[in-house]
């Protein structure tokens, strides 16, 4: 059988940062914690974005009242040019009256147009100062085990490096579902290693432990130092003793081998 060493890893995990860059009030978690994807991690000072939503609220109630103001306008209006133009096809007026009616009825038109334009802005408006505000909690994208702590209340986050005292990251996150092995294979043997390859892991922890598993995939590049191929390995059972980066032995099964003794 080929051997090979290497270690636990995870394929799905996530150091969670803040959308925003802000001061934290709250944080939720700690390292061995169980989080279900959607629960509040942390708490973000939100008190600049509750005042900029009631604000974008005002304005857009603002704008609402004047989009209404300008229809009841223009409803006022529509009779008015409704009743010139009769008028002047019976010859009871003259046409600078039709006209200047028009004009006044095509002004208010233009102004309910305006008025909707400006409502329509001020909501977006508030969409975009609700979603600020929503961004001020931290909620985790997956559900999993929480291995590292990285920040703590009254500490400024943000989503990039800006330097100083700021963190970049509040908590990192693993599911403990995605657990696999990569190893490090020889380029000499790498041709005997293929995609479901039955194998057999031991975990330095539990040297007597037998835990079976298959080749997930082999990764088409090499390292030219150590002349070695990346091989990751899918673990069959699934147990809270395999932790994130243990040290593992995984020893492939020759399947040609098994293949001719079957035959003979």
């Amino acid at each position: 059988m080929l051997d090979a060493t290497g270690y636990v890893v995870a394929r799905r995990q996530a150091t969670v940062s803040s959308k925003i860059t802000g001061k934290l009030i709250e944080v939720l978690v700690e390292e061995g914690q169980r989080v279900k994807a959607g629960d509040v991690l942390a708490r973000l000072d939100n008190s600049n974005a509750s005042v900029a939503l009631a604000q974008a609220q005002a304005v857009a109630g603002e704008a609402d009242a004047a989009q209404k103001a300008a229809e009841v306008a223009l409803a006022d209006a529509e009779p008015t040019f409704m009743r010139s133009e009769e008028q002047f096809r019976r010859g009871l007026t003259s046409g600078d009256i039709v006209e200047a009616a028009r004009s006044g009825y095509n002004a208010k038109k233009m102004a309910v147009a305006v008025a909707q334009e400006s409502a329509a802005v001020a909501r977006a408006s508030v969409n975009v100062a609700r979603q600020n505000l929503d961004d001020t909690v931290v909620r985790a994208p997956f559900s999993g085990v929480v291995t590292v702590k990285a920040a703590e209340p009254r500490e400024m986050v943000s989503p990039a490096a800006t330097g100083g005292f700021t963190r970049t990251g509040i908590c990192t996150i693993v599911d403990m579902d995605s657990l696999e092995v990569e190893v490090d294979v020889s380029e000499s043997f790498i041709s005997r290693v293929q995609p479901d390859l039955p194998v057999t892991v031991r975990l330095n922890a539990y040297p007597d432990w037998e835990i079976p598993a298959k080749v997930l995939t082999v990764i088409p590049t090499a390292d030219r130092a150590k002349a070695t191929v990346k091989v990751r390995v899918a673990l069959v059972t699934k147990d809270p003793r395999i932790v994130l980066e243990m040290g593992a032995r995984v020893a492939f099964h020759d399947t040609a081998a098994a293949h001719g003794a079957g035959t003979r």
